[in-house]
């Protein structure tokens, strides 16, 4: 009887818990709804002129005015994605199946503090560090990857270009992914690594086989959730890039793009009611993109996650 109500109200409060965050989730869409409502809703011509004042005259739709910051904010967040993942996946590996034990330990204690420190902490690092001494670097990526439209084009001196904002948001995202990537793979269930080993395969074999098809939904989310944080970087974005209003995939020239986060945190200071309004409307579309990846990503992992062995012809 004791262990039927536990149970009972193990259950209540985990759902509760549940319907909580999903309530919260709903507050929040909300009030970014309210708050932007007279953008959309409200005196069209004020609207149009505290927009047209955003963008320094060049357009009074909320949709021209958003659009490049979508653009900034995805193009900076994906390269970032791309440059940390692969090498958290291969930081957790290390840790996980490669390292001796105490090395291990303090790989992991370090991994955990970089995911602790504060964004300015990385902004400042890379306004003061990395801008100034990265120019060379993006002058030979120039030189040999200029045929490539992404590096194409004259490299701004100082580089507050998206791509030194991309290199920091890589490092500030490295450390959650790894973190989550090595706590999965410590999880693999040791019987199949001893069969993968049994059948004749070598470490890495064993790892392709049996480790990274089991962590596969957890290497997904983990990517997911280091995409959420650089969606929604504002400081170390405020303080590192040279802000434009564009659509320029040239990753190496200043003054082409700019992010969301870091474009409410510029203008909000000097911003009136329905400057504000306008603000957080933008604010509201980032809510839907990180809800959009959010969703993509549990898609992905749908029905993944499991091991597989093929056999050798």
């Amino acid at each position: 009887m004791k262990k039927l109500t536990a149970d009972k109200l193990f259950r209540w409060t985990t759902t509760a818990a549940g319907i909580l965050i999903l309530g919260v989730l709903a507050a929040v869409f909300v009030f970014l709804l309210i708050q932007a409502s007279p953008v959309f809703f409200g005196d069209r011509a004020a609207a149009e002129k505290t927009i047209s004042s955003f963008t320094g005259g060049r357009t009074t739709s909320f949709l021209a005015f958003v659009g490049p910051l979508i653009f900034g904010t995805v193009l900076a967040s994906g390269l970032a994605l791309a440059l940390a993942f692969f090498v958290a996946v291969g930081i957790a590996l290390f840790i996980s199946h490669y390292a001796p034990k105490r090395l291990s330990s303090l790989l992991s204690y370090v991994v955990d503090l970089l995911a602790a420190i504060p964004s300015v902490v990385y902004g400042l690092w890379g306004a003061l560090v990395l801008v100034p001494n990265m120019y060379p670097v993006w002058q030979v990526v120039n030189a040999v990857f200029g045929w490539i439209p992404l590096f194409a084009g004259p490299v701004s001196n100082p580089p507050r270009t998206v791509a030194t904002v991309a290199v920091v948001l890589a490092v500030m995202i490295l450390p959650i992914i790894t973190s989550m990537a090595r706590d999965i793979f410590v999880q693999t269930p040791l019987l199949q690594q001893e069969a993968a080993l049994a059948l004749g395969a070598t470490k890495w074999e064993m790892i392709k086989l049996a480790v990274l098809p089991f962590g596969a939904n957890g290497l997904v989310s983990a990517s997911m959730l280091g995409l959420g944080r650089a969606l929604g970087e504002t400081m170390a974005v405020l303080m590192i890039l040279s802000p434009g209003s564009t659509y320029g995939i040239h990753l190496l020239t200043a003054s082409q793009n700019q992010t969301i986060a870091a474009n409410i945190a510029a203008q909000f200071p000097e911003a009136d009611s329905l400057g504000v309004s306008t603000l957080i409307a933008s604010g509201l579309v980032l809510f839907v993109i990180t809800f959009i990846v959010n969703y993509i990503a549990r898609r992905i992992t749908k029905g993944g996650g499991k091991l597989t062995f093929r056999k050798k012809k």
